[in-house]
């Protein structure tokens, strides 16, 4: 099966309030073949504008969900990732980058393949605005 298109998340952290909650919403959708997780990185921010890295090995037990997850990639993410995610993270906060193959779209990629088609543009609608456009109707 061909590779999927692979999407990175930034999720950020206000107040630095990072518990790991969503690591299972994460686990279900690499357990049902949906994604693949190639890296996680976590990039944390204190009140004096320091800044600390940390991939997913390294959490402790506020963080412990994302260790039951399978990095396909370790070091994908990396210093230059962080470097830019923190010059726009606000002190006082944290943010979660996290790497993922769409393995759902395989099937896809392949059909395209065996069709000599290939995706011009691929557009993402972020949740706020599907949401607004939804409750306008």
């Amino acid at each position: 099966m061909a590779v999927g298109p692979v999407d990175v998340y930034i999720i950020g952290f206000p107040g630095n309030k990072f518990t790991g909650r969503i690591a299972p919403a994460i686990m279900e959708l690499v357990d049902n073949g949906t994604i693949r997780v190639l890296d996680l990185l976590f990039v944390m921010k204190d009140a004096d504008g320091v800044v600390t890295t940390l991939e997913a090995s390294d959490l402790d037990e506020e963080g412990a969900g994302f260790l039951a997850i399978d990095v396909a990639q370790p070091g994908a993410l990396g210093p230059e990732d962080a470097e830019e995610v923190s010059d726009d993270l606000p002190s006082n906060s944290s943010a979660l980058l996290v790497a993922f193959e769409n393995l759902w779209a395989g099937k896809l990629v392949d059909a395209l393949q065996a069709a000599d088609a290939v995706v011009i543009d691929s557009i993402r609608i972020p949740v706020e605005v599907v949401t607004a456009a939804l409750e306008a109707s």
